[in-house]
C-alpha cells in the first residue's frame, strides 16, 4: 500500500513585481498528494500545510540561494551544478551554525558574508570540516 489517501488541486495565481510594478503574471494548477485521510484536516488546514511548505522551502532557502548567491542566473550544467547547489547549501548551513552558536551579530546571509574576511571564510570551511 503506498499510504497516499488523498489527492489536492491548488489554484495558484502570481504577479512577479519589481519596483512596485507588476511584470509577469501567471496562473496554473498545482496538485498534490497526502497520506492524511479525508476526515483528518480540513481543506483550509491542508491549504496552511501546503502555504508552510512553500514558505520554507522556496521562498526560505530557494529565495536565499538564488537571491543572495545567484543560483538562477549561473549557467553551470552537469555534475558542477550539483558541485555549486551543495557548496550553496555548505554556506548557508555555516551561517545558520554561526547563528545558533552566537558567533555572528549579523542578521541575513549578505550581511554575514560581507563581514567576513577570507582568512575568516577559509577557517570557517576547515573547522566544518
Amino acid at each position: 500500500m503506498c499510504g497516499c489517501w488523498q489527492f489536492v488541486s491548488v489554484w495558484r495565481e502570481r504577479q512577479e513585481l519589481r519596483q512596485g510594478k507588476v511584470t509577469q503574471e501567471s496562473q496554473e494548477y498545482s496538485f498534490y498528494c497526502t497520506s492524511a485521510a479525508k476526515e483528518q484536516y480540513s481543506a483550509e488546514e491542508l491549504l496552511q500545510v501546503i502555504r508552510g511548505h512553500w514558505a520554507g522551502s522556496e521562498n526560505g532557502a530557494h529565495y536565499r540561494r538564488d537571491v543572495s548567491l545567484g543560483e538562477d542566473a549561473s549557467r553551470i550544467s552537469g555534475s558542477g551544478a550539483f558541485v555549486m547547489a551543495t557548496l550553496r547549501n555548505l554556506l548557508l548551513g555555516l551561517f545558520e551554525l554561526q547563528k545558533h552558536r552566537g558567533k555572528t551579530a549579523a542578521k541575513t546571509f549578505p550581511s554575514w558574508r560581507r563581514q567576513l574576511t577570507q582568512r575568516q571564510k577559509l577557517q570557517l570551511l576547515t573547522q566544518a570540516i
